[in-house]
């Protein structure tokens, strides 16, 4: 069951794929993607964790194991097939055991999540996750100072200078 977790902010990050968990040897490892209707007729295993609660593709399986990884020990045995975000399938992979994506499946979201009121250094951290930098207007840190064309120049000159790349050839003398 999940818990509310009280006043929070999120931020999504990426979809990922849904996918089959299947015994290596399995009919549906012959093709690349799997379809709706390819599992339509399979049995299917649903944890107590399942990290997809509103999607049910086949038919469940009577017994429901306490959690995903024990989902993918029965799959193994033979006892049904999993629905899993890709990641879980890479978490428990098994060497007898496959995995093929779903295309007409959901994705599931991958985000972060924080309570709110938030601290000075989480939001720089959010800040960073949203993609800002050290120079950005709204992070904490100092932004670096800015130069001037004069300043630029001389900075270029020394950088050539100390790599030995000078105009006019290697040691800039001829």
């Amino acid at each position: 069951a999940h818990t509310d977790p009280g006043p929070h902010h999120t931020i999504a990050l990426y979809t990922e794929t849904t996918v089959v968990v299947v015994p290596k040897g399995h009919l549906l490892t012959a093709v690349d993607e799997l379809t709706l209707a390819d599992v339509a007729d399979e049995q299917f295993l649903w944890p107590a964790d399942d990290p997809l609660p509103t999607f049910r593709p086949g038919a469940a399986v009577k017994h429901r194991p306490a959690t995903t990884g024990d989902a993918v020990e029965l799959v193994a045995a033979g006892a049904g097939l999993l629905a899993v975000p890709q990641s879980l399938a890479r978490l428990h992979h098994r060497r007898h055991l496959a995995y093929r994506p779903l295309t007409g499946a959901p994705g599931s979201t991958v985000g972060l999540l924080w309570t709110d009121p938030t601290s000075p250094p989480a939001d720089e951290f959010i800040g960073i996750v949203r993609g800002r930098s050290a120079t950005s207007s709204r992070s904490e840190s100092e932004p670096a100072a800015k130069r001037n064309a004069k300043q630029k120049l001389a900075a270029k000159r020394a950088a050539r200078a100390a790599s030995g790349n000078t105009p006019g050839g290697a040691s800039g003398q001829r």
